[in-house]
C-alpha cells in the first residue's frame, strides 16, 4: 500500500513510526524499519513525516545500524549499513539535521564508502552518501568539516576511479573549491593535481562539445597558490591546457563556443601570468590571437552596447580585459619578449582601439551604475594602459577625468567608511582595507597626467589633491597598523609612493597651489610624522625615500607656515631627512688599485636603481631649506655629517666621484658654509680647501675663502 502512495500508506506509515518508536525488540523495529526506509527511497516522505522519523529514532538505531556488521540471515552483508545511510540521508534533507555533529561525525565514514569497491547492491548507498555529502557542503561548518576530515581526497578518488556516479564526485569537487579553494591546495594538492591531469588529458583529446565543457569546468581547477608551475605535474597540465586552447581558438568558433575559452585562458593568465605559453613562433602566435579576440570581442559589446545583452556579456568582457591587460605588459617586455616587435605594434594599435570602447562605455555610464563590478573592471583596465601608454588616447582620457575622479572619490568614501566599521576583516593581503580600491589602480596614469598641463589642471580642478591626500592617510594607516611595526603590504606600500610622485609633481609645477591650498599644509604635517617613523624600516626604504624628498621639496614652498616654523615635529623630520641622505654612500675597496673608492652603502645598494633620482633631488631641496630654516646648520653639525663626508672625500679616488654627486654634496656644503659660520668652521678644519680644490669645486672653495 505504501508502495501505491495510497491513503492506506500514509496509515501503514504512522503505524510503523509507533512500531520504531515502541518497539518490545530489534526485530520489531527492524520489520518497521524497512517499510520507513522503502517509503523514503521511494520518496514519498515529507519534511513533517521526516521529522516524525527523526524523533522516532533519532541518530541512536542509524548508528547502531552503521556500527553493525552482521546482517540478517540471507541478506547481503551491507543490509544495516545500507539503511543507515537511507536514514541519515533522509535527515539530512533538513538544513538544520545536516549540520548536526552526528552527521558531521560521519564524514570519515561517507568518505571510506565512495573510495571503496562496490558492486550493484551498493549503488543505493553511494547516491545516499552523496546526498550527506552535498546537504553538509550547503551548511555553514559543513566546508570546513568536509576538508579538514578528508572528503577532498576521497572524491579526487572517487571521481579518478570512474565508477558509479563519478560525475557527482565532480561537481561536489567543485562545490568544495568553490567555497574554499585554498584550505583544499594546501590540504590536497597531490590529488588535486591528479584531478587536472585527469581533465587536461580530456580537455586536450576531446573533439567534441565536450572541449567546451571542460573550459567552464576547468577554471576551479586552477589554483591562485601554489602555484602551478613550480610542479613537474602542474606544468605538463599547463602544456596540455596551452595546446587544448590553441586548438580551440584556433578554429571556426560560434559565440557559444569562443566565450568559455576566453573565460579560461583568462583564469590561466591570472593564476599563471603568461608562463604557461611557451616561448617561440607557435607561443607568440597564440598570444597575439588571444589578445586580438579579447581585443575584437570588447569592442563588439562596448562600441554598440545593448543593454539587455550587454547584462550576459559582462563576464566574458571582463575576462577580454584580464587578457588585454596581459597584452600591454607583454607588449612592453624587453627581457625574453614572447612578441615580436611587429606583433608588439600590430597589439597596442587594436588594444588602442579597445581602450577606445572601454572610454566610449565609461562616457555612458550613469550615477545609479557606479556600484556595478563591470565599471570597477572597465577602470582596471584603464588603469593599466594610462600606466604604461601616455601618448594614445590622451584628449579622450582627459575629457573621463572628472569622471574618474568622481567615481574614485565615491567608491573610496564609501569603502573607508566600510573599512571603519570593521577594519581587521577588511585589510587583505593586498593591503588595500577598501573592497573596491579603483584609485590605486589609477594612480601609476594619475602620476604621468600630472606632469602635463591639461590633464593636471584638470585634476586639480575637480578636487584631487585633496582625494590623493585622504587616500594617503588611508593607505599610511593600513601599513602601520600592525602594532609596534610597519606591515609589509606590498600594494599599500606602493601606492603610498605612486602619490608621493603625484604630489611631487605638483610641488615642481604648481608651487602656487602648495601655498594656498591647506591639503598641502596638512600633508606637510603627516609626512613631518612620517618619516622619522619610516627611518629605521630597512625594508621600506623607497618610501622613505619618496617621503623624504617630497617633504624638502614642500619645506622649500611652506617654510613660513606654522607647520614648519620650529616645530618639534619639523626638526625631527629634518634630522631623519639628514640621516637618510647622510648613509647613502660609504667608502670599499677599488678592484683596480690599492686606493678607495666612494661607493653606494650596502643598505642602499638593493633600492638604489629606484631611489638614486631622489636622493639626488633630496639633496637639491636640502640646499634649497639651509637659508630657510635658521636651526638647519646645527642639526647637521649634530649629525656629525660634515666630519663624515669630508672623510669619505679625502679618502676616495676622485675619479670614483661621478660628476653628479659631487654636484650635490657641493650644493649642500656651501649653503652650509654660507648660513653658519660652525659649519663653515667644520669643513676648513677637515681640509675642505684641499678636497673642494681636488673634486673643482669651485663654489665651495670661494665661500671658503671669504672671510
Amino acid at each position: 500500500a505504501m508502495a501505491e502512495g495510497s491513503g492506506d500508506g500514509k496509515e501503514t506509515l504512522r503505524r510503523c513510526l509507533g512500531v520504531l518508536r515502541d518497539a518490545r525488540n530489534d526485530s520489531e523495529q527492524f520489520a518497521a524499519l524497512l517499510l520507513v526506509t522503502k517509503a523514503v527511497r521511494a520518496g514519498e516522505v515529507d519534511a513533517k513525516t521526516r521529522r516524525q522519523i527523526f524523533d522516532a529514532i533519532g541518530f541512536t538505531f542509524p548508528n547502531r545500524l552503521l556500527a553493525s556488521r552482521q546482517p540478517p540471515a540471507g541478506c547481503p552483508e551491507h543490509t544495516f549499513r545500507a539503511l543507515g545511510l537511507t536514514l541519515l540521508a533522509c535527515f539530512c534533507t533538513d538544513p538544520e539535521l545536516a549540520g548536526h555533529s552526528q552527521i558531521l561525525n560521519k564524514i570519515p565514514t561517507f568518505n571510506d564508502i565512495l573510495v571503496s569497491p562496490y558492486d550493484a547492491d551498493s549503488t543505493s548507498m553511494i547516491d545516499d552518501v552523496y546526498q550527506c555529502l552535498s546537504a553538509v557542503l550547503a551548511t555553514a561548518r559543513g566546508p570546513r568539516e568536509l576538508v579538514t576530515k578528508g572528503t577532498v581526497s576521497a572524491l579526487c578518488q572517487a571521481y579518478l576511479n570512474c565508477g558509479y556516479s563519478s560525475d557527482r564526485a565532480l561537481r561536489l569537487l567543485l562545490g568544495l573549491l568553490a567555497v574554499a579553494e585554498e584550505k583544499c591546495w594546501q590540504r590536497d594538492a597531490p590529488h588535486l593535481l591528479a584531478v587536472l591531469s585527469k581533465l587536461s588529458d580530456d580537455f586536450l583529446q576531446a573533439e567534441d562539445m565536450t572541449k567546451f565543457e571542460l573550459c567552464e569546468v576547468l577554471p576551479h581547477f586552477i589554483p591562485l597558490s601554489p602555484p602551478l608551475r613550480q610542479d613537474s605535474q602542474g606544468s605538463e597540465c599547463l602544456h596540455k591546457l596551452y595546446k587544448g586552447l590553441a586548438q580551440i581558438l584556433g578554429s571556426k568558433l560560434s559565440q557559444s563556443q569562443r566565450d568559455p575559452a576566453l573565460k579560461f585562458a583568462a583564469c590561466l593568465i591570472q593564476a599563471c601570468g603568461s608562463e604557461w605559453i611557451p616561448a617561440g613562433r607557435a607561443g607568440s602566435k597564440f598570444l597575439a590571437l588571444l589578445v586580438n579576440l579579447a581585443c575584437v570581442e570588447v569592442r563588439l559589446i562596448l562600441e554598440e552596447p545593448d543593454p539587455l545583452e550587454m547584462e550576459g556579456k559582462k563576464e566574458v568582457v571582463t575576462a577580454c580585459y584580464v587578457l588585454i591587460e596581459m597584452g600591454i605588459q607583454e607588449c612592453l617586455r624587453e627581457e625574453e619578449p614572447l612578441l615580436e616587435e611587429v606583433q608588439k605594434m600590430q597589439l597596442m594599435r587594436v588594444m588602442e582601439e579597445a581602450l577606445g570602447a572601454v572610454i566610449f562605455y565609461l562616457r555612458q555610464v550613469k550615477e545609479e551604475e557606479l556600484q556595478d563590478p563591470f565599471l570597477f573592471a572597465s577602470v582596471r583596465v584603464l588603469g593599466a594602459w594610462m600606466a604604461e601608454e601616455t601618448s594614445s588616447l590622451k584628449q579622450e582620457i582627459c575629457d573621463l577625468l572628472p569622471f574618474l575622479v568622481h567615481y574614485t572619490k565615491k567608491l573610496f568614501k564609501e569603502g573607508s567608511t566600510a573599512a571603519s566599521v570593521s577594519q581587521p576583516e577588511l585589510v587583505t593581503t593586498e593591503g588595500s582595507a577598501l573592497p573596491q580600491d579603483a584609485l590605486r589602480l589609477l594612480l601609476p596614469g594619475f602620476c604621468h597626467l600630472t606632469a602635463e598641463d591639461r590633464p593636471r589642471d584638470i585634476l586639480i580642478s575637480e578636487g584631487a589633491p585633496a582625494l590623493l591626500y585622504e587616500y594617503f592617510l588611508h593607505q599610511w594607516e593600513v601599513l602601520t597598523s600592525k602594532p609596534g611595526s610597519l606591515t609589509s603590504l606590498t600594494s599599500a606600500e606602493m601606492s603610498l609612493q605612486t602619490a608621493c610622485g603625484i604630489f611631487l609633481n605638483l610641488v615642481v609645477t604648481t608651487p602656487d597651489l602648495i601655498r594656498r591650498d591647506k591639503t598641502f599644509s596638512s600633508l606637510m604635517d603627516t609626512l613631518l610624522k612620517s618619516l622619522p617613523l619610516l627611518l629605521h624600516q630597512k625594508d621600506h626604504l623607497v618610501l622613505t625615500a619618496n617621503v623624504a624628498t617630497l617633504g624638502l621639496m614642500m619645506a622649500r614652498i611652506l617654510a613660513s607656515s606654522e607647520v614648519l616654523e620650529g616645530t618639534q615635529s619639523a626638526k625631527e623630520f629634518f634630522r631623519a631627512a639628514i640621516h637618510f641622505l647622510s648613509q647613502a654612500h660609504t667608502t670599499q675597496a677599488d678592484p683596480g688599485s690599492d686606493s678607495l673608492a666612494a661607493a653606494v652603502s650596502p643598505a642602499y645598494v638593493s633600492a638604489w636603481a629606484d631611489i638614486c633620482e631622489l636622493w639626488l633631488l633630496g639633496m637639491q631641496a636640502l640646499a634649497s631649506c639651509v637659508p630657510l630654516f635658521p636651526w638647519l646648520p646645527q642639526a647637521v653639525l649634530q649629525a656629525q655629517w660634515l666630519e663624515s663626508l669630508s672623510e669619505l672625500l679625502a679618502r676616495v679616488a676622485p675619479a670614483s666621484v661621478d660628476f653628479e654627486l659631487i654636484a650635490a654634496f657641493q650644493g649642500v656644503l656651501v649653503e652650509l658654509a654660507r648660513a653658519s659660520r660652525p659649519c663653515r668652521d667644520v669643513i676648513l678644519s677637515h681640509h675642505g680647501m684641499e678636497w673642494a680644490n681636488l673634486y673643482g669645486m669651485a663654489a665651495l672653495e670661494q665661500c671658503l675663502s671669504e672671510k
